[in-house]
């Protein structure tokens, strides 16, 4: 049984028949589930995952103050706080009564605000160019398993999927940064015998890479340690992983160098027929620099395209 696994089954034991029995006024109000940080929240967990955080438990989100007061908030927070310690085997770490910082009882504006600047998820141009993706993929994660008016659904719909001038101008400088750092970059520092720079120039080129086919797919880059799972998860560009892999490990010697140009060359021009395939460039060739400004020059927002060509990155 994963986090997720573990902590529905403990809210369909525990907590929705406390919910219910003593809270029915506050169903129509609140939503309950499990998101935010940590691999349980992503469905990344395993028997590693178990040395921290790994316990029963789920969060309960409320709305303003207007709707549900202080005082029955603390009224739920200590019901949270008395159900079952211990579940499936596993107990609950000790928590104060106005509950821990990933489970239990969290105000709906706060834990957006938190993720993306925004208690209701309405972000401008520039907000969205500001917000860590990391942090924005913990808003949009997990499961909500009961969500009685649909206002946190509402909330996390909203902020799945960025506006599309934004992903433009993300993609178009990543596009740039994958010519400069890999293409153009690593065999010239190569060329002057800095074996650690070319290095930090293939993982720059990775970087650049990954986030690309994240932003070509819709989907958040998630924090570094799922990375890797998550990409290989993706439609397009999953079955990348294998190569960006072999490029971070692998040495720098002069044949694997030859490879490793090879390979990043390769993955620069799928990367680019994908942004031809969607519609994103009409530019020729496969030089992802070439692609990166003509994706820059469709953004239809004049003032997002007039910044910078890698403001967004």
């Amino acid at each position: 049984m994963n986090g997720l696994e573990l902590s529905r089954a403990y809210y369909e034991t525990f907590g929705r028949p406390m919910l219910e029995e003593r809270f029915p006024e506050l169903l129509p109000k609140i939503a309950v589930g499990l998101c935010g940080s940590g691999s349980e929240c992503w469905g990344y967990d395993d028997a590693v995952s178990r040395d921290h955080d790994f316990e029963p438990g789920f969060c309960i989100f409320l709305p303003e103050e207007d709707e549900i007061d202080r005082r029955t908030a603390f009224l739920l927070e200590r019901a949270y706080a008395a159900l079952p310690a211990e579940f499936e085997g596993l107990k609950r770490s000790k928590m104060a009564p106005v509950g821990g910082a990933r489970h239990g009882v969290i105000r709906r504006a706060d834990f957006f605000r938190d993720k993306c600047g925004s208690p209701d998820g309405r972000l401008r141009l520039r907000d969205w160019l500001a917000a860590p993706e990391t942090l924005l993929a913990e808003a949009v994660n997990g499961e909500i398993f009961f969500d009685g008016d649909g206002a946190f659904t509402a909330i996390r719909e909203r902020l799945a999927d960025m506006p599309g001038d934004v992903r433009q101008k993300k993609l178009a400088g990543r596009l740039i940064l994958m010519k400069q750092a890999g293409i153009y970059n690593y065999p010239r520092i190569l060329a002057h015998g800095e074996a650690g720079a070319a290095q930090l120039a293939v993982h720059a080129f990775a970087e650049s890479a990954m986030h690309a086919v994240f932003l070509l797919n819709r989907r958040y880059m998630p924090y570094y340690k799922w990375r890797f799972r998550a990409l290989r998860a993706l439609d397009f560009g999953g079955n990348l992983a294998d190569a960006l892999e072999f490029l971070l490990l692998s040495d720098n010697e002069p044949d694997t160098a030859k490879t490793k140009e090879a390979v990043i060359g390769d993955i620069g021009a799928l990367i680019v027929a994908e942004v031809v395939r969607q519609g994103l460039s009409d530019a020729d060739g496969d030089d992802p620099e070439v692609h990166g400004y003509a994706v820059n020059d469709g953004i239809a927002d004049p003032d997002l395209r007039s910044l910078h060509v890698l403001a967004a990155v």
